[in-house]
């Protein structure tokens, strides 16, 4: 998250000197967020390099950048297909591989998943093509030693994946072992050491498998998975993408008897007294010091694709009152979801959310969406056993997201533009969206963050949510209820 929020606003600080008379050269915001974090210590297991599984790391992690994985210390090389141990580093005088990035740059590779021909490091000019014959040495000594005594290598995959930031993915596919290796002379006429891995068994999926049929489910649904569809489009067409639902566990329908709703439905003094009719009069995109920039203290919290640049108490976005159009920069989360989500049966939580699509960090997800009821109203509707959520306890995960005392000793989290404590509560007994299945989590992957757009009634904001980390395609979303909520002694509902 740290990482992700250095490199987004290194980006930002380049839209910035893009209209300078003198040339700007452009920052490399995932070389700079790794500087950074190298300068001040944060790099993991550089220190004590590990073999075999990384603390943290799950089998499905996914990462834009090659940087990334030398930062968590899955992969330590930025350049190199094969991580090792060096001789002096290993316990045994030798080398000892680690990992091994597979992403096609070698021809000789053959990659059928559970196993994988690699062919060793070198040998290649610039343009990837073999030229000379390979060396016993270094990463391919390495991986030669590793399949003599056996230790498992980490396997991470990259490709090109449509809608990445960086035009590239990054996989981390599990625990494999050299079972033997070769020289032998490849397509190009030169020598190449080959190494046969075999993955371990008793893993959690592949990422890559995941990630190839999630993209089948995307458009061939039925296909992938004939049983188990209640719904290819809960919201019955009001969301721009479909909102799946999927229940292959229990006879359990609930979800379609729901009125679905798109957005959060406020009374009407919210817009009366909260509007004071005036919006910024940018033509084409907005830029820092347009009016609205102003009300977010002096620009704006996305950067150009719209993720999320620093949490903030509330956001004020372009409304209906700024001539700018909707294609707008600062329009981000009322332009609704565009990650196809699907509401599923779980075994664990009950109904949960989970997306097609691969959720990059800082990303929109969609709104929290209810009928907004007055602490009075709420009273009411709690004696008649109806489910309410309270925004106020949603914690303040938003000051997460972005903030840099890590790296800046004198960093303060924005306090402005600020809001009031919400003293209200939603109704979704009865018409709700896809939001109100996401399940609790004490350690969740996105967050709570208030926007403010069809008014400016601090009062009642829109309960936006982010992704707080790359969220990987099937992989469950998750937010922190908070504590127990102090009108009613338990926590803001979470359907089940």
């Amino acid at each position: 998250m740290l990482y992700d929020a250095i490199r987004v606003l290194a980006i930002a600080e380049d839209e910035k000197h893009r209209g300078d008379l003198v040339p700007h050269r452009r920052t490399r915001g995932d070389l700079k967020a790794a500087a950074l974090l190298k300068q001040r210590g944060l790099w993991l297991n550089c220190d004590r390099r590990i073999v075999g599984t990384i603390p943290g790391v799950e089998i499905g992690d996914l990462f834009f950048f090659r940087m990334e994985l030398c930062v968590i210390g899955l992969h330590g090389r930025a350049r190199a297909g094969i991580d090792y141990l060096s001789a002096s580093q290993g316990s045994n005088g030798e080398p000892i591989a680690t990992s091994v990035i597979v992403s096609g740059g070698y021809e000789d590779d053959v990659d059928t998943g559970d196993e994988i021909i690699y062919t060793g490091h070198g040998g290649q000019d610039k343009q990837n093509r073999q030229c000379t014959n390979q060396k016993l040495e270094c990463g391919n000594l390495a991986l030669e030693r590793s399949m003599y005594y056996g230790i498992e290598v980490r396997v991470i995959r990259g490709f090109k994946y449509e809608g990445s930031v960086s035009g590239k993915v990054y996989v981390y596919d599990g625990l494999y072992r050299v079972v033997t290796c070769w020289f032998d002379v490849g397509k190009s006429g030169f020598g190449v050491f080959k190494y046969k891995l075999a993955r371990i068994e008793n893993q959690p999926e592949m990422g890559s498998s995941i990630l190839r049929f999630a993209q089948t489910l995307r458009t061939r649904p039925l296909e992938a998975r004939p049983k188990g569809y209640v719904s290819l489009d809960l919201s019955m067409k009001n969301e721009k993408v479909p909102v799946f639902l999927f229940n292959d566990v229990d006879n359990n329908n609930a979800p379609v008897f729901y009125e679905y709703l798109l957005s959060t439905v406020f009374p009407l003094h919210v817009y009366k007294h909260g509007k004071n009719g005036t919006g910024c009069d940018c033509v084409g995109d907005c830029f820092d010091g347009c009016f609205c920039a102003v009300k977010n203290g002096g620009d704006f919290a996305y950067e150009e694709n719209g993720i999320l640049l620093k949490g903030k108490p509330v956001i004020f976005e372009c409304g209906p009152d700024c001539r700018c159009p909707t294609t707008c920069r600062n329009r981000v989360s009322q332009r609704g979801v565009r990650s196809r989500l699907e509401v599923f049966r779980s075994r664990k939580t009950g109904w949960g959310v989970r997306s097609l699509d691969l959720i990059q960090a800082g990303a929109f997800i969609c709104e929290y969406a209810g009928i907004v009821l007055t602490r009075e109203q709420a009273q009411i509707f709690t004696m008649n056993g109806d489910s309410l959520v309270y925004p106020s306890r949603f914690p303040d995960r938003w000051a997460e997201w972005g903030a840099l005392t890590d790296i800046f000793p004198d960093y303060k989290r924005p306090e402005y533009p600020s809001i009031p404590p919400l003293d209200f509560a939603m109704d979704v007994s009865r018409l709700r969206n896809v939001a109100c299945y996401i399940s609790h989590n004490l350690n969740p992957n996105a967050l709570v963050q208030p926007v403010l757009y069809d008014h400016d009634n601090v009062s009642f904001p829109h309960l936006m949510l982010f992704a707080m980390e790359n969220i990987p395609p099937l992989r469950e979303i998750s937010l922190d209820y908070g504590i127990a909520d102090e009108w009613t002694g338990k926590l803001p509902m979470y359907d089940k």
